[in-house]
């Protein structure tokens, strides 16, 4: 991993991977239920130490409260909001974070240009709801959405259009099907994230950005995969396709032989031989296929003394794979995994 790559990875630890945190006020160690300042809505706390984020969490809220003019981090989760009226953010236009985690919102009560309004919005989470489709339209500074745990089918193009500063996006546990989200990321060419796990995928979609450092497909019903369907995508490095429906046909000799991957995940899938891969590779999981054989040439096309892969970390355990079914060549090809699991 290139020093880049390891400074986008660390950024995105802090933006992605820590999903549900407090926010700026419990980053820098504030109270966010310490005392609170004068210019809040009653109901919510802003603490004195940070005024500019509003608390408004666990408060069995039907209506988001009148927010004071000057909050730019607005926290509105597990409430029972249903919908947001077009003039709800019309006093705080300057509002960078708005969290509506665990709430009843649904599509139609989300009234007309609501979030594209908001000229300085860079995070809108509104994972656990009730939504249909994507929210749209959007504004442009946004950089992290997340509409995760919903019921969404659809993303519409026109939702994301123009999103040019978007890196991350959280699509899991929804019903979105390939044909219903073909092209709707087309642009969005800062896009380092994409969350499509659990959803009805039975193939994958088109159009995705070339842009991407994670890509997110387990837990769908896909069964093949496209030739070449990789082929651009020249900073992937991390790719997920375990729990789904793949089968030796429905892979391509070189479909996974990408340079840049670090991390490969095709466990619980209806694989009989090991793909063929990159010998930049340093994680693979093949756990609970079929596999039956172990052909060196998977990893490794030459072994030499410069020319090796980079596999630490091999997963083969429920397999139909033994010790003795392993060559003795392996360990000059993967002379520095630290754990081959078999069992």
């Amino acid at each position: 991993m290139t020093l880049n790559s390891l400074h986008i990875f660390l950024v995105l630890i802090s933006g992605i991977f820590c999903q549900y945190d407090y926010g700026p006020a419990d980053d820098y160690g504030y109270d966010p239920f310490g005392p609170s300042s004068a210019v809040c809505a009653p109901e919510c706390n802003c603490p004195l130490s940070y005024p500019t984020a509003m608390y408004c969490d666990n408060l069995k809220l039907k209506t988001i409260p009148i927010v004071p003019s000057g909050i730019k981090y607005l926290y509105l989760r597990n409430n029972m909001i249903e919908g947001i009226e077009e003039n709800t953010f019309d006093n705080v236009t300057d509002l960078q974070w708005l969290i509506l985690d665990h709430n009843h919102l649904e599509n139609s009560k989300i009234k007309g240009r609501v979030f594209s309004k908001l000229k300085h919005l860079k995070k809108l989470h509104i994972n656990y709801n009730n939504l249909t489709e994507a929210v749209g339209p959007l504004p442009k500074t946004l950089d992290d959405l997340q509409l995760s745990h919903n019921k969404i089918t659809k993303v519409n193009p026109s939702a994301l259009e123009g999103l040019a500063n978007l890196t991350v996006i959280h699509l899991q546990n929804n019903q979105l099907k390939a044909d219903s989200i073909s092209g709707a990321f087309k642009g969005l060419n800062s896009l380092l994230y994409l969350d499509l796990s659990f959803n009805r995928l039975t193939k994958l979609p088109t159009g995705l950005p070339h842009s991407l450092l994670m890509l997110y497909f387990d837990n769908n019903q896909i069964s093949n995969i496209p030739d070449e369907y990789f082929q651009g995508f020249k900073t992937l490095q991390y790719l997920r396709l375990s729990h789904n429906k793949l089968t030796d046909s429905g892979i391509p000799g070189n479909v996974f032989n990408i340079t840049s991957l670090v991390e490969l995940d095709l466990s619980f899938n209806q694989l009989k031989s090991i793909p063929t891969v990159s010998e930049n590779l340093e994680n693979f999981y093949l756990q609970v296929n079929k596999i039956n054989k172990f052909p060196l040439s998977s990893f490794c096309k030459v072994v030499g003394p410069l020319t090796y892969s980079k596999i630490t970390h091999l997963r083969l355990d429920g397999n139909n794979l033994t010790r003795a079914d392993l060559p003795q060549e392996m360990y000059n090809c993967l002379r520095v995994a630290a754990e081959i699991s078999l069992e």
